[in-house]
Parts: C-alpha cells; sequence; structure tokens
C-alpha cells in the first residue's frame, strides 16, 4: 500500500498564503500538516516494518515550495526516495462573458483542474508506472488537509478485498440532514456521491426503518484503490465543473485588476466522479472524532480551532 495526497496552492480561506501541506497548526506547539502526517506513516513503519511510500501531488504554484518544504524537513528520515512529487493539471478561466483571462504575465490565466484531476496527472507523470514498479497494489488517497486521516488502514483494504470490490470509501455519519456535505449513494446502479445541493429537503430529512438518515453516510475525501482501477479511470478525463471564484486579470488596457467579488470561472473535476467508472466500491463507516479533522474554514466548522481540538483529544484517547 502507499498514500497518495493532494494539496491546494492558492491562498487558503483561513489566511494561509502556500502550500496548505506547510500550514502550521497550534497542537501545544506549532506544527505544520505534513509534519502531523509524516508521523502517521512513520508509526505505520515501526509497527509493519515497511516503508509506505508517500506520492504528493502539487500544482505549479506550489511544486517547488512543497519539494523544498520537504528538503529543508530531510524528508522526515523517510528516504527522498520514498517520498515522490508530480505536478497536476491546469485549464484556463474565463470570465462571465465566455473570454479567455489574462495574468499578470501576459499568459493565459490558468487554475488547478480539481482533485479528480489526480488520476490523468498521475498516468502523464508516470506515477502509475512508479507504482507498478514497486509493485504497489493499494493506493490511498486522501486531501493533505485532514490531520486526522488514517494513511495506513489494514481494515479498509481487507474490506474492499473481502467484497471483491477495486475501492473503497470512508465515511462519517452526518452532525444533521442540512450538513453542507457529499453524501455515498447509488447512481444508475454505479457508485456514486450526490453533493448536498443536488438533493431536496425531502430527500435530506428522509430515514430508514431503523431511523438512520437514508442519506447520511459522508464522503470524507479518504479513498482506496486498487492500481487496476486506478490505470482504468486514468484512460478518460472526468466530466468537469465550474465554479465561480475571484480571479485577479489583466484587462485589455494592460491594467491589473483585482476583484473583490467572484468575477470568473475555473473548472475542476472531482475524485468521486471516479467512482461512476466502477462497478461497485466498499464503504467503511467511522468515527468522526477519530479520522476527520479538516481545516477549510477561517473560524466555526472545519477551522483550525477545531481541527487542533480533534487532534490533540484524539492523541490523548489513544495513549
Amino acid at each position: 500500500m502507499l498514500l497518495l495526497q493532494w494539496q491546494e496552492g492558492k491562498e487558503q480561506d483561513y489566511g494561509h498564503n502556500g502550500p496548505k501541506g506547510t500550514y502550521e497548526l497550534e497542537v501545544g506547539e506549532k506544527k505544520p500538516l505534513f509534519t502531523l502526517l509524516a508521523q502517521n506513516l512513520i508509526e505505520a513503519k515501526k509497527k509493519y516494518n515497511v516503508t509506505i511510500p508517500w506520492y504528493i501531488m502539487t500544482s505549479r504554484e506550489n511544486n517547488y515550495k512543497t519539494t523544498d518544504f520537504f528538503k529543508r524537513h530531510n524528508y522526515f528520515k523517510m528516504g527522498e526516495e520514498n517520498i515522490k512529487f508530480f505536478i497536476q493539471n491546469e485549464l484556463p478561466m474565463i470570465d462571465t462573458k465566455g473570454k479567455i483571462l489574462v495574468d499578470e504575465k501576459g499568459l493565459v490565466k490558468q487554475a488547478a483542474d480539481g482533485h479528480g484531476g489526480i488520476f490523468e496527472a498521475m498516468r502523464k507523470e508516470g506515477i502509475i508506472q512508479d507504482m507498478k514498479k514497486r509493485g504497489i497494489q493499494w493506493i490511498f488517497i486522501a486531501g493533505v488537509d485532514n490531520v486526522l486521516a488514517k494513511m495506513v488502514d489494514p481494515i479498509l483494504t481487507g474490506l474492499a478485498i473481502q467484497n471483491g470490490c477495486l475501492a473503497a470509501g470512508k465515511s462519517v455519519v452526518k452532525n444533521n440532514p442540512k450538513e453542507r456535505v457529499g453524501v455515498f449513494c447509488k447512481k444508475d446502479n454505479k457508485p456514486s456521491v450526490i453533493e448536498y445541493t443536488e438533493i431536496t429537503d425531502e430527500m435530506a430529512e428522509a430515514r430508514d426503518e431503523e431511523g438512520e438518515l437514508l442519506y447520511g453516510e459522508s464522503h470524507i475525501l479518504c479513498n482506496l484503490f486498487h492500481i487496476k482501477a486506478i490505470e482504468g479511470i486514468a484512460q478518460n478525463k472526468l466530466p468537469y465543473h465550474s465554479a465561480f471564484k475571484k480571479a485577479k486579470y489583466i484587462d485589455k488596457n494592460g491594467v491589473i485588476v483585482v476583484p473583490e467579488v467572484p468575477n470568473a470561472y475555473k473548472f475542476e473535476a472531482f475524485i468521486f466522479d471516479a467512482f461512476e467508472k466502477l462497478d461497485n466500491m466498499a464503504i467503511m463507516r467511522v468515527k468522526r472524532e477519530e479520522e476527520f479533522a479538516p481545516v477549510k474554514n477561517a473560524e466555526g466548522v472545519d477551522s483550525p480551532e477545531t481541527a487542533a481540538k480533534l487532534y490533540l483529544d484524539y492523541i490523548k484517547n489513544k495513549k
């Protein structure tokens, strides 16, 4: 098994300008997210007496800062050969009239193509071939912002094997019917994820005979794929979704425009669209307090404060 992660390169909602993995979380002392995740792999090496290769997808924007961070931290003594980086693809951004934007350098303004672009990037960058040379069969894919991601989980792997599935995913029960998360479902008899914006209030509130939400299994971006599934998915592009964002650009007079409100569309693929390429996948429900502590917002839910508390509580209870 190996771990594969992606990270965003833009300035985050919580004010960190740089690779997300270098954001320092206050957990008694300030520690970068990469450091907290590396500890997970170091512990797995001691427990299973095997080195887990770590592949990290970067963007053109943050690749140098990311690789430099690992060099300065001596690759966490895991060996430079066991940590590999690859750059994801980009797509042009357009304005509300459908015209392509120009960036500060006078070039076509582009943005990373979303976490769903990971499969195509793996193929183009030779990552799949590298995995096959190492004899790797199972790949765990997660975002770098979840400090409680269980990066090496033999139970999840065993579940997929036992059920004859080429993929598996982890879920947590929704906090409430209106929680803004995507949920696992079947779509045209294929595994899928439906976004919270795509279901009615009636569907969101619906419960089964045991009183559990019918659409209550949150997709937490912790997924396992067999190398065969990765190869198949990477052969074709996933569908693109549009997102309305603020984007700095140069206007027709050569003046840099810094918008205060969203002004442009970016296009991105979502990793869960790959599920529909599979016949089936295993879903394992886990405890939120043990495996899901994302850093996404400046304050409130999924903020550095909540992630740090969940992490510290988990470490305390683990002892």
